[in-house]
């Protein structure tokens, strides 16, 4: 009997997916569109507003708006080498199987164990961040419309804060317990939210603003706050000042994580990647520039006494900019909405993110007690147990708020450097591998590939280095950038694990289809 030509057909990332051992467990329903708008809610528009201010400081507005660029530049390299393994591993394992299989079956184990515990560390802390950015956004919302810091209004205390911070994280954990479908559409709505009301904000608020700075302030203004940073170096200050454009600048491989459930995703992944990577640095320098045009008066943006408390560096312009030309709040108060909604949807796909790579490490048992953290919801067919386990921890991390007040740096260094850390190892083992033992997907950079594998692992290595350095002086409890201490002990912990128990039974990714599917 004929056999129907649908019933024949395979998808070419499930086809793919089998080659390499793995049998179709998630549900490949999720479109190019809908990959590219969990991608981009990943990165958002709006990430960097908290550190906005802070890079401002260190140096002035030239280094900030052009460090972006040089930052972009170097960030397409990473995306060009992350896209090209993408399109030969579309798995939801993403980094960490690629780190494994280009390694080979010497180094394999001990590349995908340090990839797959940098990411996740990477991504976990990444829930925190965007928890902490969204609880500071709503802080100040709440501030301005209860009458502003002048004028008695509520600023929310430590307590408080954090009750915020881990309610978004409850929340988040919730939506992505349900169907992929109902995230994706969340995000589909993320990605108009972004673009429309980012399009907004960087065209109003220069409008709405009753003065704005020079274009030569903007672009070619240098100056050292030593006196606020402790900072009295001027390259020092403008790796200091650069570094909201490495925070904002990653987080594409939310496309690698969910080509298991993607269609085609040998030729979507790298397309999603590529693209978001397009539209956030456009955006993102656009909304950078927007900020820096609108400040009315610089020295008052860091006053304590200040409408919005010297807490939120942009609130501040923002609100100058509203209030200077109508005498109220409201339009301040909207634009603060949009923001904060770029938080909520990137903190919603972060927790995606983050929940299918501790899948698909609980999948190939390099996690304790794997079996609990690999199930998947009977209906839904999502990994449940592995989103709650990544939004407790994020939780336990944000714990600290209630004493020190360098918590945000110190999640957002923990955070880059795991998360950004993780795509050295795949890209390394690539750099290193013989060509002709490579198996390209439909994404192939050729013999050029090499050059470009090459400086995307070294733009990672200075990108990682400098989230370890202190980032303000003299350095004391309050001041001190605590990352390095952490990451220091979770990381010798993780490699005391492996050197002492792992290596004898970790090997990597597990193949879990039937050989008799087929020569795999």
């Amino acid at each position: 009997m004929a056999i129907p030509r649908q019933a024949m057909e395979i998808d070419s990332g499930e086809k793919r997916l089998n080659e390499l051992g793995y049998k179709q467990e998630l549900k490949r329903e999720m479109s190019l569109f809908k990959t590219m708008a969990i991608t981009f809610s990943c990165m958002a528009v709006f990430t960097g507003t908290p550190l906005y201010g802070q890079s401002l400081l260190y140096a002035g507005p030239a280094p900030l708006l052009w460090g972006w660029v040089v930052v972009s530049f170097f960030t397409w390299f990473v995306g060009l080498a992350m896209s090209e393994i993408c399109s030969s591993f579309p798995t939801t394992g993403s980094l960490y199987f690629w780190a494994a299989h280009l390694a080979g079956p010497r180094w394999g184990p001990f590349a995908s164990w340090c990839c797959a515990w940098l990411e996740t560390i990477g991504l976990v802390s990444g829930i925190g961040a965007q928890a902490y950015s969204g609880a500071q956004a709503l802080q100040i919302i709440i501030l301005l419309s209860s009458g502003t810091n002048k004028g008695g209004g509520y600023f929310a205390p430590k307590s408080v804060f954090l009750g915020i911070y881990v309610f978004f994280i409850l929340v988040w954990a919730v939506i992505n317990s349900f169907a992929l479908k109902v995230i994706a559409y969340l995000n589909i709505i993320s990605i108009w939210w972004q673009v429309i009301g980012g399009l907004v904000v960087i065209i109003m608020l220069p409008l709405v603003a009753q003065t704005r700075q020079p274009a030569s302030y903007v672009f070619s203004h240098f100056e050292l706050s030593s006196d606020s940073t402790g900072i009295g170096s001027a390259p020092y200050a403008v790796i200091m000042a650069v570094l909201l454009s490495h925070y904002c600048l990653y987080g594409y491989d939310a496309a690698a994580h969910l080509t298991e459930e993607t269609k085609e995703a040998d030729r979507t992944g790298p397309f999603a990647i590529l693209s978001c990577i397009g539209i956030i640095t456009v955006f993102g320098w656009a909304y950078n520039v927007a900020l820096t045009f609108s400040i009315q008066d610089f020295s008052y943006l860091y006053d304590p006494n200040n409408e919005t408390a010297g807490a939120l560096v942009p609130a501040q312009i923002i609100y100058d900019a509203f209030h200077g030309r109508y005498h109220n709040v409201t339009g301040a108060i909207v634009f603060l909405w949009i923001i904060w909604g770029s938080f909520f949807f990137c903190g919603l796909s972060v927790t995606t993110s983050a929940a299918r790579v501790i899948y698909a490490l609980s999948r190939d048992e390099g996690i304790p007690f794997s079996r609990v953290w690999v199930k998947l919801h009977p209906q839904h067919k999502v990994p449940v147990n592995a989103v709650w386990l990544s939004a407790a921890i994020a939780i336990l991390l944000g714990l600290p708020i209630l004493k020190l007040n360098v918590i945000f740096s110190a999640i957002i260094s923990i955070s880059t450097v795991g998360w950004v850390g993780s795509y050295a190892v795949p890209i390394f083992a690539r750099l290193v591998m013989a060509e002709e033992k490579f198996k390209p997907g439909p994404f192939y950079m050729g013999r050029a590939g090499k050059v470009v594998f090459l400086v995307a692992f070294l733009w990672i290595c200075y990108t990682c280095s400098i989230f370890l350095l202190p980032t303000l002086y003299p350095i004391t409890w309050s001041t001190f950038n605590y990352a390095p201490v952490a990451l220091f002990v979770a990381l010798t912990l993780i490699m005391l694990w492996w050197a002492l128990d792992a290596r004898k039974w970790f090997k990597g990714p597990v193949r879990n289809i039937d050989k008799q599917n087929g020569d795999v």
